[in-house]
């Protein structure tokens, strides 16, 4: 469903980059002084009593009532962030609306005094004067407000980006078990599909703005032209209609302004509301629409969509008996019948008023109070006056119906980090001599019950440049053990060392980069194939050709029509080409050999590839190291025999622990149990 806000289209929702920045550390090396090891150290213990809180937003929090003051607050605080990001929407916007509000006024009491003049005098020049007067004031207000919209469309262009910038960057600063969280997917989710359905959160907040100062203008250009409406008097020979002449007269008249005003704008409000209200439904509708509406361009279903008619049996009856946005929907019907309801007797309340301002006006006007050209002057003067209190009144009430969603979106923008961010630095080692050992580890994820252990008592060095493979059925642990190595998260119990010193005090940064990591669900861009590899838009082209070859994707390099400047699919570049999955995993492989970290890690790196592929891969694979130390994860234990050691998980501990001969030779071992397990399929 399209955004309600149609003047907005172009304002995307934005987000503030806040919370917390990584600890302001002193650079030390791995033989800092005792001051500041001993203050790592207790930082180091703090942040391990709160490993196991993930910071998400409560999303239910997000619909309570909340005051005016906080809305406005909240409010307040998004305008202040889209004015520190894109300052010159809010000048075009600010003299756009300026410009809008002056034509109508200006023109009104133009109009006024040409028709004073044809009912008085008619005096030839004066008539001429006003005409030119018109026309330039017309035209000139009517350029300056063209110029100013147009540059607030352009400079909305910008804001509209600035949404999805500000809110991916956020991500990518959260800690990974933050984003790794599902309630913090679900939260993140929640406030996208809000914004797509109604525009509700940033999106408003900037609307409101937008939509509050031509009200602004509206009343000050009201007031200026009208006030002489109430010091014009009736003369004495005006009869009963000197009554009009009674400042409880005035007074009573600028009492129903208001009344008539507010009741418009609380009818708009209430209607509003039942809006919010179906915001949870409207969610609904539009993952429906989401994953239903464009389901037939998946390519990635369309064997299985094709073979078993998946559209036509389970999309369409699943979208059917899911109406939501059609009038077969009861929501959908009641949510429109009470936004109508109110909406008539807003415009109603409108209608009223303007019949009184008529009233007044002409009589005062038929009393002689001021001649007939005013007449135009005041009606237009009061009813823009009307209209400028009501609409502010409005975007009022929008504002507290949009707080609950804008304050969910500065929840989730809210939450802190909990990983702690050492101070000091790895050693740059030309010799890679980096001992990693795991004391003591075990690992829960957060909110996992308190006796669903990962990971469980594990004891391991790392053999500076040795191969270790690491094994275990599905479950076993053996991904999560990779994720406290790479520091994606910390250790429920235990540590973890890099040279004798806890990895929790070492730079995050810093620490990261001592590792190359090919993941089991790795993912490659749409982009040029040597930006994929180099992770970078400026690469050293034979470096990654290097990569490339020692992948085994040289051959598909060299049939490439641009090289390295080849696209990766399709989705940005016609002329991009598509790879199998064991093509894709050899650019991953690559991407991590032209890293050149110290530690190579290889999470099931020929699970895509074919027996051939494989062997040529585990042939060249002391070379891929090279004098890297190399961590690797595989349910293929014929990749085993590579390799120097070999660890063997079973429900998050380490039960075997040697070379393939020796644990082969263990027939009672695990290793042995999933040896033969999968020789059998080879055997003759």
């Amino acid at each position: 469903m399209t955004d309600r806000h149609e003047d907005m289209d172009a304002v995307a929702d934005m987000t503030d980059v806040t919370g917390d920045t990584a600890n302001a550390a002193t650079t030390a090396t791995a033989t800092g002084d005792a001051t500041a090891d001993a203050a790592d150290t207790t930082a180091v213990a703090d942040a391990a009593t709160t490993s196991d809180t993930t910071a998400t937003t409560d999303t239910a929090a997000a619909t309570a009532p909340m005051t005016t003051a906080a809305a406005w607050r909240l409010t307040l605080r998004a305008w202040g962030m889209a004015w520190r990001k894109t300052p010159g929407w809010f000048a075009a916007t600010i003299l756009d609306a300026l410009f809008a509000a002056a034509l109508p006024y200006a023109t009104i009491w133009c109009s006024a005094q040409l028709i004073n003049e044809i009912a008085g005098a008619r005096n030839p020049q004066s008539l001429r004067r006003w005409i030119i007067v018109i026309l330039a004031v017309t035209v000139v207000l009517s350029l300056l407000s063209a110029v100013c919209d147009h540059w607030k469309n352009a400079a909305a262009a910008t804001v509209g980006r600035l949404g999805i910038e500000l809110l991916s960057d956020r991500m990518l600063t959260l800690d990974y078990p933050i984003v790794d969280d599902q309630r913090t997917i679900d939260a993140f989710d929640r406030i996208r599909q809000s914004d797509n359905f109604s525009g509700s959160g940033m999106r408003t907040a900037i609307w409101t703005f937008d939509k509050l100062l031509p009200a602004v203008f509206q009343i000050a250009g009201g007031i200026g032209l009208s006030v002489t409406l109430f010091s014009s008097a009736v003369p004495e020979n005006g009869g009963a209609l000197t009554v009009l002449n009674s400042p409880w007269m005035s007074l009573g008249m600028a009492a129903m302004l208001l009344a008539a005003a507010f009741g418009a704008a609380r009818c708009n409000e209430i209607g509003g509301r039942a809006w919010w209200r179906f915001d949870e439904l409207g969610r609904f509708g539009n993952r429906v629409f989401d994953f239903f509406g464009l389901l037939f361009l998946d390519t990635k279903r369309t064997l299985d969509i094709h073979l078993y008619d998946q559209y036509g049996r389970v999309a369409i009856p699943f979208v059917d008996a899911n109406p939501v946005f059609t009038v077969r929907d009861v929501n959908t019907r009641a949510v429109e019948r009470t936004i109508g309801v109110w909406h008539i007797a807003a415009a109603a309340v409108t209608a009223l008023m303007t019949g009184l301002v008529y009233v007044f006006v002409c009589l005062k006007a038929w009393g002689g109070a001021f001649g007939v050209g005013s007449v135009t002057q005041y009606v237009g003067a009061i009813t823009a006056l009307f209209l400028g209190v009501s609409a502010l009144l409005r975007q009022a009430g929008e504002i507290r119906n949009n707080a609950p969603f804008l304050g969910r979106v500065f929840d989730f923008l809210d939450q802190p980090n909990r990983m702690y961010q050492g101070s000091l630095t790895t050693e740059k080692r030309a010799d890679r001599q980096y001992d990693v050992e795991f004391r003591d580890v075990s690992f829960r994820y957060p909110n996992a019950p308190a006796d669903q252990w990962a990971l469980s008592h594990v004891n391991l060095r790392f053999r500076v440049g040795s191969r270790l493979a690491i094994v275990g059925e599905n479950g076993s642990g053996k991904t999560t053990f990779i994720k406290l190595l790479c520091r994606l998260y910390d250790p429920t119990e235990g540590e973890i060392l890099l040279n004798g010193i806890d990895i929790r005090k070492y730079r995050y940064d810093e620490y990261m980069r001592i590792f190359s990591v090919v993941f089991q669900d790795f993912q490659l861009f749409a982009l040029p194939l040597g930006q994929n590899v180099a992770a970078n838009v400026r690469y050293d082209r034979d470096r990654v050709t290097d990569a490339l070859r020692k992948a085994d994707f040289g051959d598909r390099l060299d049939s490439l029509p641009r090289g390295l400047e080849t696209s990766l699919y399709k989705d940005l570049d016609e002329d991009g080409v598509e790879l199998s999955g064991g093509e894709a995993q050899k650019v991953a492989i690559a991407r991590a050999i032209y890293q050149d970290a110290p530690f190579i890690v290889l999470d099931e790196p020929t699970a895509a590839l074919d027996p051939v592929a494989e062997a040529r891969i585990y042939a060249k694979f002391n070379e891929i190291a090279g004098d890297k130390t190399a961590v690797y994860i595989s349910h293929r234990l014929s990749s085993c025999k590579f390799c120097d050691e070999i660890a063997v998980f079973d429900h998050g501990a380490i039960v075997q622990y040697g070379t393939h001969d020796e644990l082969v030779a263990d027939a009672g071992g695990k290793y042995a149990e999933l040896w033969h397990a999968q020789a059998q399929y080879y055997a003759a």
